[in-house]
């Protein structure tokens, strides 16, 4: 009774993400294309809570959202040659970009159809969060704990990297 619900929801929320990709690529004005960028990270956060991983979910909307579509957007208001006429606001890449991206769709499409002899089931039935978090705490606590020292000592560099020299 319910899978076309989801299935509705997917073809929505797919349609947003294109829509969203889209106005990055093709909106003249940057920060336009940042928050169309923004609504393409929450849309793909969408598509992710669907397929039942409410973890990914998650770390994309504090990561991506969160960190560096912000920061892309005060890079973007804070620069000032964004006003002047020499931006360059096209890209002579586009039609080999366009190329790969209808490869990449025609691969995905020959494997999602692919694997629907096979058992395929798009929704996750395990505890995926509590895994990872059971996985975290026991079995990569030391890999866990050196990466967030190592995290710990870039924040340190950058402070002291941008900080400014007193003078004498």
């Amino acid at each position: 009774m319910g899978g076309w619900i989801y299935t509705i929801a997917f073809y929505v929320c797919a349609a947003l993400l294109v829509a969203s990709a889209l106005g990055v690529l093709l909106l003249r004005n940057l920060f336009h294309a940042g928050l169309s960028l923004i609504a393409a990270l929450f849309t793909m956060a969408a598509l992710f809570i669907l397929l039942g991983a409410e973890f990914v979910a998650g770390i994309q909307v504090l990561i991506y959202v969160g960190a560096i579509a912000v920061l892309i957007l005060f890079a973007v208001m804070l620069t000032q040659r964004i006003a002047e006429e020499k931006v360059k606001r096209y890209t002579r890449a586009l039609l080999p970009g366009l190329a790969v991206a209808l490869a990449l769709v025609i691969v995905m499409i020959l494997v999602t159809t692919g694997l629907t002899g096979y058992g395929f089931t798009p929704f996750a039935t395990e505890d995926t969060v509590g895994d990872i978090g059971k996985a975290l705490l026991s079995t990569y606590v030391l890999p866990l704990e050196v990466i967030s020292l190592l995290l710990l000592g870039a924040l340190v560099g950058a402070i002291v990297l941008a900080r400014k020299e007193e003078e004498k």
